[in-house]
């Protein structure tokens, strides 16, 4: 726009336009920012204002003039700039637009502040909103929400600001923040959050909140990063009367399947407070994680699905309570409120996200007299992995559940890992179903997000009998054996005491050298099946003809002495059947050296999918 002298500005047309007013004339003085002309083009006026104060020197084009591209409508000369006190060129001030300030009055509207009552309402409850529960998950200043001015489809009931009123967001907030920035260096944090909002319509889900769900749902699945779910509330609203002449079921919604395929992608976690129920509780049991409070329900049917089914009338609280749910394994972990569910999400999420840098740890001698010389002597595992994980790293996981097993997430010097271990203070350490079921599923969680995993070796084997079997024992074990040989990452089992049978085998991922390394701690002891079982089967004719009692088990105890002898950890090792016996002190540099490697150790398409189960 410059003219060929420095004190000469050209005002030009960058288009062809046609000029609709000239509202100077040659020798008039203007100001900077002052109008000057307006054309028109394809019904869009521009504008152009004088960029500086000055003398109108020359106007070259009249109203109703056709202009080329370049031509100058007129010529300014600069007698002043418009400057600050320090002699820079100042800004003039920039008011709001009004569009722009209608937009963020919307906004506003939504937060907390601006619903008072409804937020009154649930603190009585002493329960947390939907966007305080929100602040609390994600970085300060990092979310972007999606869809956050949605209402209910219901504008044939009710008019727009009513329902701006009624159903702000439609009942769930959905976007992407990061959660634990920085505290994993450069590692990104993105994580997208869907949280239903109760107040509004007591969270059932509409069509504007499945839009929602599924827009983001979209964006994962091209861009899969960590998903957290405030799951409450109820199943489909039936009165979003906008949709009668084009939906009846509403089945044809994608929320479900688009939520589930993305499974074994990236980490979902369901943090499920008050009551939820149907559809909210379908994206509850399809997550990798369930945390619930101690006040929680959590069912595929509530109060008024259940009586419409003829099934009787139940208040909300005898449905699918929270310590119910602990103890059958469909919560993976139960806490005391919204806050402490939204501490350790963070916790649990910080696991897939990387290494930390700094760390403590307990004095590794105390392992060594962890486990007791008393081979009969029952012992605690968890203060075993308390005090081999990191200090306060252990997050174990469906504690209420198969207790013939523990699961958890730890670190060892500051590396995310699983770890599963046999708990000999339940049936002895024998694994039974519910114990498979849980392993096999935090094997196919940890292999899906590329975490090694940490076996604890202590059982007698499968459990057996005729009561076992009849809870289809062989195919709760099948998963064990699966979920372990078609793990991809790191596998390293340590040997406590017992490793017998199929079981033990079991534990190391299906063999003593499946596993990345098998090491044993002194007392270890292996065997094909129990030293007193193999005794009663190996010896049976020979016990049986001894009448006196007291001669028969002496004997029996000479051979099982005799058995242990030969299955103790020092002897089985001399025959390679694993690869050391160590020192209890030194299994965390065991572990460090394993996860030294790059790279996964198996080979192999990734899962398809993480069970629910």
């Amino acid at each position: 726009m410059t003219g060929d002298r420095q004190d000469m500005i050209d005002i030009k047309s960058e288009t062809s336009a046609v000029v609709t007013s000239i509202l100077v004339a040659a020798g008039d003085r203007v100001g900077n920012g002052q109008l000057l002309a307006t054309t028109e083009l394809m019904k869009m006026r521009q504008e152009f204002h004088a960029p500086a104060g000055g003398l109108i020197d020359a106007v070259n084009a009249r109203e109703g003039d056709i202009l080329e591209p370049g031509t100058i409508l007129v010529r300014l000369r600069r007698t002043e700039e418009n400057t600050d006190s320090q002699g820079g060129t100042a800004s003039a001030e920039i008011s709001t637009p009004r569009l722009l300030e209608d937009i963020v009055d919307k906004h506003a509207a939504l937060e907390d502040s601006a619903r008072s009552e409804a937020v009154a309402r649930r603190q009585a409850k002493g329960m947390r909103t939907a966007r305080a529960n929100l602040a609390d998950l994600v970085d300060p200043g990092s979310f972007v929400e999606y869809g956050a001015l949605a209402v209910a489809a219901q504008r044939r009931k009710f008019a727009i600001e009513t329902l701006r009123e009624k159903s702000p967001a439609d009942g769930i907030i959905t976007g992407i923040g990061t959660v634990n920035a920085g505290l994993f260096g450069e590692v990104a944090s993105a994580c997208a959050v869907m949280a239903v909002d109760y107040t509004v319509m007591a969270g059932t889900q509409g069509y504007f909140h499945h839009k929602k769900i599924d827009r983001l749902l979209g964006v994962l699945r091209d861009d899969p990063i960590p998903l957290v779910v405030f799951a409450e509330g109820g199943g489909g609203r039936p009165n979003d009367v906008d949709l009668s002449d084009i939906s009846f079921s509403g089945l044809d919604v994608p929320s479900f399947y688009r939520f589930a395929q993305l499974s074994g992608r990236a980490p979902r976690v369901a943090i499920v407070a008050g009551r939820c129920f149907a559809g909210n509780a379908a994206f509850a049991g399809c997550a990798d994680l369930v945390i619930m409070t101690r006040d929680a329900n959590l069912g595929m049917g509530g109060p008024a699905m259940i009586e419409g089914g003829g099934l009787g009338r139940f208040e909300p609280e005898s449905i699918g309570a929270a310590e119910a749910q602990w103890k059958n394994g469909v919560a993976d972990l139960l806490v005391e409120d919204e806050a402490a569910a939204v501490a350790v999400a963070k916790k649990y999420l910080g696991y897939f996200q990387g290494q930390l840098a700094e760390w403590t740890t307990s004095d590794q001698d105390h392992l060594r007299v962890a486990v007791p010389e008393d081979r009969q002597l029952a012992y605690d595992i968890r203060k075993v992995i308390e005090t081999l994980a990191d200090s306060g790293s252990v997050l174990e996981m469906r504690a209420g559940f198969g207790p013939g097993m523990v699961t958890a997430l730890i670190r060892i010097a500051g590396k995310p890992l699983g770890l599963i271990a046999n708990n000999p203070l339940h049936l002895g350490g024998a694994i039974d179903p519910e114990a498979c079921d849980k392993a096999a599923r935090f094997l196919q969680l940890c292999d899906a997000f590329g975490l090694p995993m940490l076996s604890l070796c202590d059982t007698p084997g499968f459990m057996v009998g005729p009561e076992i079997e009849a809870q289809a024992q062989v195919r709760h074990t099948g998963r064990l054996f699966l979920a372990g040989a078609n793990f991809r990452g790191a596998f390293c089992t340590v040997i406590l005491r017992k490793g017998y049978g199929l079981g033990a085998q079991a534990m190391a991922g299906g063999s003593f050298h499946r596993s990345r390394f098998t090491v044993s701690w002194p007392t270890g002891e292996v065997g094909a099946m129990g030293l007193e079982g193999a005794v009663r089967l190996g010896a049976r004719t020979e016990l049986a003809a001894i009448e006196d009692e007291d001669k028969r088990k002496a004997l029996f105890d000479k051979l099982v002495a005799r058995a242990y002898e030969r299955g103790k950890a020092a002897n089985a090792a001399s025959l390679v059947e694993f690869d050391a016996v160590i020192d209890p002190a030194e299994t965390r540099r065991w572990v460090l050296r394993a996860l030294s490697s790059p790279g996964r150790a198996g080979s192999g398409p990734a899962p398809r999918f993480i069970d629910a189960w």
